[in-house]
């Protein structure tokens, strides 16, 4: 099996439920299986550390998991049009991948969840792009061909997939969320499966 790191930062629930239906679509390509990582949180106190271990859910990200992936689906929050701490904070520290060529040639993809409709859900995706794009990875999006992104009344863009949780955060995922954040998978998988077997 080959394993597509899906790597998110959820506050409230959101982004890791977007997690678990692009995980969902990985699992649908025969070949492939999902391995779901999480970031931990980041303080404005320098000492205070989050545990070895998270309380609940997917185990904190190591550099192994970089290593072994054959593609990435990243996933954040947005905050203020842009990816939350957490996640820019992890990416900050991957300057050895980088010089290591470590993810370049492999897929990624991108999604996100914002409170409102007008959030900044495409400029979030487009800010998780830039530090995948520097370290050679190639960008995988969901077409206008998939019915559902011409349907939603919600989230869902050409660069990835995307949830409107509503200001309390409470609103669930709709089906069309759903569908494209499992063919945002699904796409993913399949052409890391295509590259590693060129």
């Amino acid at each position: 099996m080959k394993e597509i790191l899906v790597l998110y930062y959820s506050h409230r629930g959101s982004v890791r439920a977007l997690a678990e239906h692009v995980a969902r679509g990985i699992h649908q390509v025969p070949g492939a299986a999902a391995r779901v990582r999480t970031v931990p949180r980041v303080s404005t106190v320098c000492e205070a550390i989050e545990d070895e271990i998270p309380a609940s859910g997917p185990p904190y990200v190591e550099a192994r998991d970089l290593e072994e992936c054959v593609g990435i689906a990243l996933g954040s929050p947005t905050r203020f049009g842009n990816m939350a701490a957490p996640m820019k904070y992890f990416l900050d520290g991957l300057a050895g991948q980088w010089v290591n060529g470590t993810l370049a040639g492999k897929p990624a993809a991108v999604f996100t969840s914002t409170a409102s409709q007008h959030g900044g859900q495409e400029s979030t995706l487009l800010s998780m792009m830039l530090p995948l794009l520097h370290h050679g990875m190639l960008l995988v999006g969901l077409p206008y061909t998939e019915p559902a992104l011409n349907r939603t009344r919600g989230g869902g863009t050409p660069y990835g997939a995307s949830h409107v949780a509503g200001p309390d955060g409470a609103a669930g995922l709709t089906g069309d969320e759903i569908e494209l954040a499992v063919t945002l998978g699904r796409r993913l998988a399949g052409v890391a499966l295509k590259l590693t077997d060129a």
